[in-house]
Order: C-alpha cells, then sequence, then structure tokens
C-alpha cells in the first residue's frame, strides 16, 4: 500500500485518510472570510485536527469559478502565519499547501508544508521545476481552462480519457523534472473545468484511474454538482457530500479532501468496522 515521506514525516495510506480544508482567503466558495482573520483560521485548524484530520490544506487564493488572480506577496501573507503555527504544534500532521505559484511554495515548505496540491498540476512557470527542487510529495489535479472561465462551458469526447491523458503527460513531466514517482498523488479535478455529467461520469468511473497505482486524492466536499443535482444551497450539501465520499472510497480513493472532517471520520469508521466482516472470494 501506499505511503508518503517528507523528511522524517511518513503518512501511511493503507486506509483512506482525512484532509480538512482551511481556507484563508475572502471569496472561497464554501467558507470564503470566515477563516481570513489569523486567529479564526487557527481556531479552526484546531478544531480539523481535534476531530481527525491527517492532513491540512490551506489556500490562500480562491479557486471558485469566476475567482481572480491574487498575487503572491498577499497569498504569502495569508497561508505563511497558519502553516507556521501549526507547524509548531502539531509534530505528527502533514500539512499541504494549495497553491500554483513557485515562489509561494518555495516560503510555504520553509515554514513547514509537507506536499504541495496544485489545481494547475505544476504547468505554471516555474512550479514544475520549484516542485522538483523542494523534493516533498506533489498533488496533480486536472483542470480544464482557469477559475476564471472554466465552468464556462467544459467541452470533452470522453473526460475519462482527457484526465487519464493530462495525468500521463504531467506524471512523465514531473519524473523527468525530478520528482519521484512515490511522490505523487492524483486528483481528477471535481468541479474544475466539468459539467454535472462530467463530474458524476467521473465519480462513477473512478476506479479507472487505480490503473496508474498512485495514490487518488477526491475533492467532492459541498461542490456544486450536488447542489445542482439537488437544488441544495452549499450548507445543505453534507448528506450528499458524504455519500460521495463514501463511493469515491470504494472505489480507491485515499485521501479524502473535505471540510466536515468529523462526519466524514464517522463514515470511514463505519465502512472500515464492516470491511472486517467481509467475505473473501
Amino acid at each position: 500500500m501506499f505511503e508518503l515521506k517528507n523528511k522524517q514525516k511518513i503518512l501511511s495510506l493503507t486506509s483512506p485518510l482525512v484532509m480538512g480544508i482551511v481556507n484563508v482567503t475572502p471569496d472561497s466558495f464554501s467558507d470564503g472570510g470566515a477563516y481570513s482573520q489569523f486567529d479564526n483560521a487557527c481556531q479552526q485548524a484546531d478544531k480539523l485536527i481535534t476531530e481527525g484530520a491527517s492532513i491540512i490544506d490551506i489556500g490562500g487564493e480562491s479557486t471558485r469559478p469566476g475567482a481572480d488572480v491574487v498575487s503572491a506577496q498577499e497569498e504569502l501573507a495569508r497561508v505563511i502565519p497558519l502553516i507556521e503555527y501549526i507547524s509548531r504544534k502539531y509534530k505528527s500532521v502533514w500539512i499541504s499547501i494549495d497553491t500554483s505559484k513557485p515562489e509561494v511554495m518555495e516560503r510555504a515548505v520553509a515554514a513547514g508544508a509537507d506536499l504541495i496540491n496544485d489545481v494547475r498540476g505544476l504547468q505554471a512557470p516555474n512550479a514544475l521545476e520549484m516542485a522538483a527542487s523542494l523534493q516533498i510529495p506533489v498533488c496533480l489535479m486536472h483542470m480544464q481552462g482557469e477559475p476564471k472561465n472554466m465552468q464556462a462551458s467544459p467541452q470533452y469526447q470522453d473526460v475519462i480519457q482527457a484526465v487519464k491523458d493530462f495525468f500521463q503527460q504531467r506524471i512523465q513531466a514531473c519524473i523527468e523534472a525530478g520528482i519521484k514517482r512515490e511522490h505523487i498523488i492524483l486528483d481528477p479535478g471535481f468541479g474544475f473545468g466539468k459539467s454535472l455529467g462530467h463530474n458524476f461520469e467521473l465519480l462513477g468511473r473512478l476506479s479507472e484511474f487505480n490503473v496508474f497505482q498512485l495514490p487518488l486524492l477526491i475533492g467532492l466536499s459541498r461542490k456544486s454538482m450536488f447542489g445542482h443535482l439537488l437544488d441544495r444551497d452549499v450548507s445543505q450539501r453534507l448528506p450528499a457530500s458524504l455519500a460521495g465520499n463514501i463511493l469515491a472510497v470504494q472505489a480507491g480513493a485515499h485521501i479524502l479532501r473535505v471540510h466536515d472532517v468529523l462526519e466524514t471520520q464517522d463514515v470511514l469508521k463505519v465502512l472500515n468496522e464492516t470491511k472486517r466482516f467481509e467475505v473473501l472470494e
């Protein structure tokens, strides 16, 4: 089974783990502004870790549909204090920096980040080279377009094949740049340049991405795919998010990126307890 290594820290993926989200932004789709103040962000990180998050994903730039780009300086001012706080207080918790900017990657890792989570798959100028030089695990996400326009009218002949082709290309690029294959995580990018049908096809055929034999990170929490399907506001999407995460784990997901850590941990405990009684064929 997979495990992630960074310096002296090891993260076992023998069973699915929960990544808690802390967006230190004023405009993220679900919790924009709630944790933009440092004290609030620290309290939220404490809460998610207490509830069982093995990884905290810190983002300083919203990637919601239509989001504007922020400067590296602004992003750094938002994320570095929180990274330093968590790294000092929680030695075993992994810290993920959600960024596409090489300057932010470098400073975040120096402050204590263990993982680079890039919605652009290390395609920004110098991002691949920076990630390779830092020698820490990376998550490559698929996105069609940019956050500003990605949901305008996403089109695919075959969304599964398109994401597979992207993964194959980016994995090869990472290896050629010097990133170890065992340091690569894949994220199909639910809601990033996909229609409602594309998102549910990805979820229904998620197991096909196991062909890469790399860990899968899945971000379904409170996504608009559930809002459109069920006509539910962001605050009413927890049951659908949990259902999606159950399906993702059953298809082979290794890391669940969520806002609601406690409830997701409850789901995983039920799944794990049930697995003890499965009949092996």
